[in-house]
This record gives C-alpha cells, structure tokens and sequence, in this order.
C-alpha cells in the first residue's frame, strides 16, 4: 500500500491540511472515524505501544479521551468535544494533548464520496497560534498523522 497522504503547512500559517484517498465508501470510512471499537485499531499508530480509549462518545457535545501508552508505559493523553457529527461527511471537534494543557486546536474532517467508490479525507486543524501550529509540527506530528492514517487505509480498504 502506498502511502497518499498530503499534508500541507504554510509558513506564517495556523493551520495543517491533511488529505488522502481512501479506497472504500465514505460510510466505511465515517465509521472508522467514529466507532471507538475501530478508531482503537488505528488511532496513535505512530509508534510501538497500546491505545486505550477512555472516553468517546461521537455526538454533537460528545467527548473523547485516547490514552497511548509508549513501549515504556509513558502515558500521553489527548481530549476533545465533538461540535459537529454530520454522518457521514463531516466532523468538526477540539483536540487537546494533555501534556500541554490550554493548547486546543480545532479539527474539521470532510469526507467526499468519489464516483469510482473512493473516499477523498480532508482534515483542517486550527491553531490557536502560529506558534502553537509550529509546536506542533515540531512535535513528530506529521509521523504520526501519517502512521495512524496509514493504519486506517489498512482497517477501511480491507474485505
């Protein structure tokens, strides 16, 4: 599987665009974003490790709490509230990692029906800063958005 994953930061710029193909229906892939049975098989791949789902609930003032813990037992925590669950097109909630408290960047996910069965992911995240944008790039982000999309092409393109 190649990886097709795009991921565009401008310099100057509070945002990250992500987007990929998916080869599978918009349905498959919206349930894959929002049943925490499957986002456990593919959330936070960036890395050895286990993920555990503490909280997520995927509707409109809904929230979510994922836990990954590192090959050492490290915890790092992430938290959200959904604001939009738009099935099965759209998503739109906070992102949070715990680790660095007050940092708090919008996600909105777009989901487009192709024609030939495929799915087109657009994801925008919004920083509060430009700062906090570049922090988090400099984080290894762009790894683990790569890796955990990666394992979500595995989940939806399979049978």
């Amino acid at each position: 599987m190649t990886d097709t994953t795009e991921i565009i930061v401008e310099p100057g710029r509070q945002d990250i665009v992500i987007t990929r193909v998916f080869d599978a229906p918009r349905e498959k892939v919206f349930a894959a974003l929002t049943d925490p049975r499957l986002v456990a098989q593919w959330w936070g791949a960036g890395g050895p490790g286990e993920l555990e789902i503490s909280e997520f609930e995927a509707r409109r003032g809904g929230t979510y709490r994922n836990i990954s813990r590192d090959e050492t037992g490290t915890e790092y925590a992430f938290r959200g509230v959904f604001h939009e669950v738009l099935a099965p097109e759209r998503l739109v909630h906070t992102f949070e990692f715990e680790g660095m408290p007050g940092h708090v960047a919008l996600e909105c996910t777009d989901l487009e029906e192709l024609e030939d069965g495929r799915t087109k992911y657009t994801e925008l995240s919004i920083y509060q800063s430009i700062e906090d944008r570049d922090g988090m790039i400099a984080s290894g982000m762009e790894h683990g958005a790569r890796a955990g999309l990666e394992k979500l092409a595995e989940l939806v393109e399979s049978s």
